[in-house]
């Protein structure tokens, strides 16, 4: 069974606790639990550093043997004094007797590191440690500063064992079999451990008799409860025949020994057998990462406090790193604002920087330190692009070295590492010390590297940072990447990229890029400025003139043209782009880039909607739906739906209007566009079908979120369909006046510079029901007759006018030229269908008047229209009145059509007086009362409670002289309140 995958470094949303497996296996914890501070090791050598003038260079053979205060990093002294021997007088360890080398014996080696005060428990993995016991081996492996060595001090001695611990600390010089095993014998005698006079110790450094050996496994064997070896820093152990020998007594112990090893490195021992057998527990750097949680009782234990954005900041910068968690908030304890200062803190010049310097870099080889520092300007490494960046043949070995050492190399899959990000930012800071004006050379090679290997989004940052705009340019736009500054992912990253390209920079491609980021965000000049520079040139070129450029400079026309109106350049520009249909190269590279058709139907299909060649339009948005539904064309999918449904609304059907509108919102939540990349059409529909409903809170509500995605927008349809659905609402909801100035507004502004019919047409209708909603019904004649629609809407709406008006004759006349409603939608037909009801009622035929209605109802009870009832007119209450139709009037319209909308006859007596005046409040509320909203829908819209709401209607109707709703709004009509 092979070595299991190294796992990243942990992110906040890792779970909280882990529990090993119950049967024996291969286990790797990823639990949150390590030490919070620094290892044991770490605070050796930082107190090394301080009595040696700060050096970071010295060798691992000259480190002192005992543990020295580290207070910089651990907070606290460790105690080096050895433990009282409960073994044997005779055991020569134990009675201070020399090694095989005649050296004395180091009893601080046998001492089980102090925990510090600041020192944070984890159970979760102490538990861990603790049920890991059911194997013989358990490896603890890490990076420097891990807090490997405290996190098994603390599970020593404070979790209940199931035997005898004792405790050993390798150097380097035991490498010499018998010295490391006269040491090991020493560890275990020293902790209270008995062994027997006829094991013997090694009489010889460099050899152990091996039937010691033997003796030691058998003796070991017969206990009656496991002995718990640690051997802490055991990388230094480099000798395969002590691997060999250790792995040897732990065989034959059985289950008198359990192995706990503490390291940098993978150890020597046989690990794939234990793994295959199930009999290792594994816990990695990745597992002693710190969570946001135990990052927040680091900070609280050294008496600072950091919101919750701050300590998941502090764990995302350092990765969980327990060191560098460490020096960071004890930097931070000496700052008037900690807060400010972890996120302004400099890591090249502090206590993090020297750590790793002296820790890991410098404990390198030279090879390995250059490419450490040439490739740490890269976020990820590949031992090719090492190679390149070091101008050796020799990465490949050197990163497996590094990833198996813990420095801080990460191997992340399929040949790629990434350095711990702590580490890089240091290393970089290093290499310009080393080596000034290095950094600008190796982007370079990076940059092309990366390019010539098919990775453009990550070559471009290089490109940028090696000052190559030229390159960076040329490469972008020859790939026909141009289409990714429109699709929202990652449009951003590459906008604020190319905004830094010098202004010195030009030619083809620069210009072009230029023109796709201003037109990006609606700059119409300066996109169409750039784009005429880039066109000169590929026209200057001739046949020569690269492909890509040529589909670009398509692209950035039919987008310009959509933001001008012009249905005209962009059918140009799409033919011209089918020219190029077949050219060498292009084909592939379209497959890759699938978006580039994409935007360019989603565009084409604008404009024509914009024209008002709707099937046109409906025709290219289709294919433009259909693009590959990878990320890339998620933008021109969701914009098209949004768009087919605009044209479907616009052609009655409401329905199918709001079925589009909802995939298209799905679109973009499945894709997860940004806010800024989704367009708000798709809710402006649903927003104009719950006003066609009556349902004014969910309007408001779709209004609100549009106009929010809309802003800073100026796409000519976005812009001009929020306000006239602004202006719908508004007049639905009883604000004829507000609802005007909306529409004057888009009249003195215009969006585009071509006019759209379609807009025109709804400007005019919603213009002719705002004079209707007045009393004005010349006025809305006057508006209408401007139009030079030939559909049935403005002619429905005229006819309406001019009944409205008295002019019954040339109402019957229009209506007698009225258009053809065939493919149009209910919500078309209904209007065009109340409007000859209303005409047949003026002439007394209440039969047919009556048929037509019943046409009306039909046709509008599926989509629950009703707007069109309620703007209809009193004629259709007193009609209703007269003959009324059982079963015609649905839930969806009732309660109260025929009282709601009735009127007084001549003949009727006068209405009785209103009986005291309303208040401002009571009219507002009463208002509502004749949309027909429920007291819930008014008291949400008025942001009242629902018992003042009840209190206004208990005022209205004492003062109306009345007790229910639809007489209300009657006797409100009728006393000219409404």
């Amino acid at each position: 069974m092979g070595r299991p995958p190294p796992r990243p470094w942990p992110t906040p949303s890792w779970p909280t606790s882990f529990r090993p497996p119950a049967t024996p296996t291969t286990r790797r914890w990823s639990s949150s639990a390590c030490d919070l501070s620094e290892s044991a090791r770490g605070e050796e050598r930082a107190g090394d550093r301080r009595q040696h003038g700060g050096s970071a260079s010295r060798a691992r053979g000259d480190r002192h043997h005992g543990r020295f205060d580290s207070s910089d990093i651990s907070g606290s002294v460790v105690n080096v004094m050895p433990h009282t021997s409960r073994g044997s007088s005779r055991d020569g360890a134990a009675a201070g007797a020399p090694t095989p080398n005649g050296d004395p014996v180091l009893f601080a080696r046998f001492t089980v590191p102090l925990v510090p005060k600041t020192f944070v428990r984890r159970p979760r993995v102490t538990e861990c440690l603790t049920e890991a016991l059911a194997g013989p081996l358990v490896l603890v492996s890490g990076p420097a500063g891990a807090g490997k060595t405290l996190l098994v001090a603390d599970w020593a001695a404070a979790s209940p064992l199931p035997g005898r611990t004792a405790w050993l600390t390798v150097e380097a010089g035991d490498n010499a079999p018998g010295i490391f095993w006269a040491y090991l014998l020493g560890a275990l005698r020293h902790h209270g451990l008995t062994v027997p006079d006829d094991v013997g110790t090694p009489a010889r450094p460099d050899e152990v008799d091996p039937s010691l050996l033997s003796r030691l496994a058998a003796h070991l064997s017969r206990q009656p409860e496991p002995v718990i070896l640690v051997l802490d820093e055991f990388e230094r152990v480099s000798s395969p025949e002590i691997a060999n020998e250790l792995q040897f007594v732990l065989h034959h112990s059985g289950t008198g020994l359990r192995l706990v090893l503490i390291s940098r490195t993978e150890p020597l021992l046989p690990l794939h057998r234990y793994r295959a057998a199930g009999e290792v527990t594994e816990i990695r750097g990745a597992d002693l990462a710190f969570l946001p949680e135990e990052t927040a009782e680091l900070v609280v234990r050294h008496g600072l406090s950091l919101p919750d954005d701050g300590n998941r900041a502090l764990t995302e910068r350092t990765r969980g790193w327990a060191a560098g968690l460490r020096l960071f908030v004890l930097s931070a304890q000496q700052a008037e604002d900690p807060e400010t200062f972890l996120k302004e803190f400099e890591t090249v010049q502090s206590t993090v920087a020297d750590f790793l310097l002296a820790e890991v870099l410098d404990a390198q080889p030279g090879a390995s330190q250059d490419l450490l520092l040439r490739s740490s300007i890269c976020e990820r490494i590949h031992p090719d692009l090492a190679n390149a960046l070091t101008r050796r043949d020799d990465a490949a070995p050197i990163l497996t070295e590094l990833q198996g050492a813990n420095a801080f190399v990460e191997h992340i899959g399929h040949s790629w590492y990434r350095l711990h990000p702590l580490f890089a930012e240091i290393l970089r800071a290093h290499l310009n010390t080393r080596h000034p004006g290095l950094e600008r050379q190796l982007h370079g090679t990076a940059a092309r590297w990366l390019c010539d290997a098919g990775r453009l989004s990550e070559a471009l940052p290089h490109a940028a940072d090696a000052g190559d705009w030229e390159f960076a340019a040329d490469r972008f736009v020859d790939d026909l990447a141009i289409g990714q500054l429109f699709t929202g992912l990652g449009a951003d990253r590459l906008g604020a990229l190319f905004a830094r390209m010098a202004p010195e920079t030009s030619c083809p491609a620069s210009d072009l890029i230029r023109s796709a980021c201003a037109l990006a965000r609606y700059d119409i000049d300066r996109g169409l400025e750039d784009l005429e520079r880039a066109e000169a040139f590929l026209t200057a070129a001739g046949a020569s003139s690269s492909s890509a450029g040529q589909l670009s400079c398509a692209l950035l026309r039919i987008r310009a043209a959509c933001l001008l109106g012009s249905a005209e350049m962009a059918e140009t520009a799409a033919r011209r782009a089918g020219r190029l249909d077949g050219r060498e190269g292009l084909t592939e590279r379209l497959e890759a880039h699938p978006e580039i058709p994409a935007l360019m139907l989603a565009g084409l299909g604008s404009a024509r909607l914009w024209a008002g060649r709707f099937e046109a339009a409906r025709s290219a948005l289709s294919e433009a739906t259909k693009a590959s539904g990878g990320p890339s064309t998620a933008v021109p999918r969701h914009e098209s739906l949004g768009r087919l449904a605009l044209i479907d609304f616009l052609r009655g059907w409401p329905g199918r209007a709001e079925a589009l509108s909802r995939e298209a919102i799905s679109e973009a939540e499945r894709s997860g566009l940004p806010a800024t990349a989704r367009a708000s059409v798709g809710q402006l529909v649903l927003a104009a079908v719950a006003i066609d409903r009556s349902d004014f809170i969910a309007a408001r509500t779709q209004l609100h979120q549009a106009a929010v995605s809309a802003a800073g927008s100026r796409d000519p349809i976005v812009t001009s369909w929020l306000a006239i659905v602004r202006s719908r609402l508004l007049l639905a909801r009883g604000e004829p006046e507000q609802a005007l100035r909306v529409l004057d507004g888009m009249k003195e502004a215009p969006f585009a510079g071509t006019p759209s019919p379609w807009v025109d047409t709804q400007v005019a209708l919603a213009s002719a029901a705002v004079h209707m909603a007045q009393g004005r019904p010349q006025a809305a004649v006057a508006a209408l007759a401007e139009q030079r629609d030939d559909g049935p809407e403005c002619a429905t709406a005229s006819a309406r006018a001019l009944l409205a008006a008295g002019d019954t004759e040339a109402a019957l006349a229009l209506l007698g030229t009225l258009p053809s409603v065939n493919g149009r939608g209910p919500a078309v037909r209904v209007p065009a269908l109340l409007v000859r009801a209303q005409a047949a009622d003026a002439l007394g035929d209440d039969a047919s008047a009556r048929r037509l209605v019943a046409r009306a109802l039909t046709a509008a009870g599926p989509e629950r229209l009703r707007r069109p009832f309620l703007e209809a007119g009193p004629w259709l209450g007193k009609l209703l009145d007269r003959s009324p139709a059982p079963g015609q009037v649905g839930d969806w319209l009732s309660p109260g059509l025929p009282t709601a909308v009735r009127t007084a006859d001549a003949d009727e007596p006068a209405p009785a007086p209103v009986l005291e005046p309303l208040s401002e409040r009571e009219r507002e509320v009463l208002g509502r009362l004749a949309q027909m909203m429920s007291t819930e829908e008014i008291a949400a819209d008025l942001f009242l409670s629902v018992n003042t709401i009840k209190t206004h209607l208990r005022n209205i109707y004492r003062k109306l002289a009345v007790t229910r709703r639809g007489e209300a709004v009657r006797r409100a009509r009728e006393a000219g309140l409404l």
